[in-house]
């Protein structure tokens, strides 16, 4: 590992999660506590025993990885357990100098007999803004010495789902039975996009943009063109789970069907070998025009380091991750952690992540850390937020100079 730079400066420099997953990244003390509150079954009640039995350090495959999800959803069903869980997120993510998130989740996995899709949305925002009004108003922050902590909520539709996922998707099967699952999945989507403007703007949430999660391969974003057309109407942010699962023709579709502003993972991105359409005859030029095109209209891409050497089976170390090929491409790259429960992460583990395996120069680190705040979905308008993001710079440059030069013994971290 390089002398650049020290966990004590990732730490203490200002950083941005825009990939992180409300139901998977509660504490383990928190779904204990909820599971028995709420008499959902859980395979163990102690912190360690979840750990080696569903929220492990490495995974079989993807179902594995994916199997937590069920429980932790399972807590998530009321607008008391999803505010605590928002809030707690917050705090988790301030406490290592995160100063702006945004997290998504389905809003129509928590629905239930008497939480509504705006409920949802309405209890995490009440979580997320108790830390912020809280840390906002420090001296700190007051005097300019502390960035200001912002978020937003990214809703996600699902590429597909079942009747066992919420009783909103066992009601919506229910009632269109008879028709193809495609269309369902796509009625799903669209009914949340629409949901998620109205939320924005009748009720003033800060729903900044518009995600399409869960398995690529089989279920084409295409599927979803209604839903993102409504979103990119109505001048919704969007954002694409793909190349996570599949190759580059993904992240085409969510670029040119979903008119996607930035794209979750974006592993297989330069895969040139998993393109199937044979009328591109020549897939090298492909992905070489495909990442030239992203890189120039800075399509930022949000990498999840450890969640995909968990998921994926080609990529089980960390230099077989294209995160290197990304950044020599001068890709607008941010790191992010996914779902700080289930991948065992944080934003800081994630930086160090990087730092080890792929020795980034200053000057790359630098962009990593400013590419996630100049391309976040701020919800504010482009003056604050170049403002904002000048704030960031600034700090992080203070933050550089203070360091020792390198073979010099650093500072204590600082609590």
């Amino acid at each position: 590992m390089s002398a650049f730079p020290s966990r004590n400066f990732i730490r203490r420099i200002p950083k941005t999660d825009l990939h992180v997953h409300l139901d998977g990244s509660l504490r383990l003390d928190t779904l204990i506590e909820l599971a028995r509150e709420q008499n959902v079954a859980l395979p163990s009640y102690t912190p360690s025993g979840l750990r080696e039995q569903v929220f492990k350090d490495t995974y079989a495959d993807l179902p594995d990885y994916l199997r937590g999800f069920a429980y932790t959803c399972a807590v998530l069903r009321t607008a008391e357990a999803l505010e605590r869980v928002a809030f707690e997120l917050a705090e988790d993510n301030l406490a290592e100098n995160v100063r702006y998130i945004e997290v998504r989740f389905a809003p129509q996995l928590h629905v239930d007999r008497h939480l509504s899709i705006r409920k949802v949305l309405a209890a995490v925002t009440r979580g997320l803004d108790r830390v912020k009004r809280r840390h906002n108003a420090s001296e700190s922050v007051r005097r300019g010495e502390d960035i200001p902590f912002e978020f937003g909520l990214i809703v996600c539709a699902m590429r597909s789902f079942n009747p066992e996922m919420s009783p909103y998707y066992r009601r919506l099967l229910d009632v269109l039975r008879e028709s193809p699952r495609q269309e369902v999945f796509a009625i799903a989507s669209l009914e949340m996009a629409r949901a998620a403007v109205e939320a924005r703007d009748r009720d003033g949430l800060p729903v900044v943009g518009f995600d399409l999660a869960g398995e690529e391969s089989g279920y084409p974003a295409s599927v979803h063109r209604a839903a993102y057309q409504y979103a990119h109407t109505c001048f919704l942010n969007k954002t694409v789970h793909a190349g996570e699962a599949y190759g580059p023709e993904s992240i085409f579709q969510a670029i040119t069907d979903c008119h996607a502003n930035r794209i979750g993972h974006g592993t297989f991105l330069f895969a040139y070998d998993m393109v199937r359409d044979p009328d591109i005859h020549d897939p090298i030029a492909y992905v070489n025009r495909l990442a030239e095109y992203i890189a120039s209209e800075r399509i930022t891409v949000e990498v999840c380091l450890a969640s995909n050497l968990q998921t994926t089976p080609s990529i089980r170390r960390p230099e077989d991750h294209p995160l290197r090929k990304m950044i020599e491409s001068e890709l607008s790259v941010t790191i992010c952690t996914d779902n700080r429960l289930v991948s065992n992460t944080t934003v800081t583990d994630e930086l160090e992540r990087v730092i080890r395996h792929f020795s980034p120069t200053p000057h790359q680190f630098r962009n990593l850390i400013v590419a996630g705040f100049k391309g976040s979905f701020f919800p504010a308008c482009y003056r604050d937020k170049r403002a904002y993001v000048r704030s960031v710079i600034d700090r992080y440059d203070a933050l550089e100079r203070e360091m020792p030069p390198p073979g010099k013994e650093e500072e204590p971290e600082r609590k």
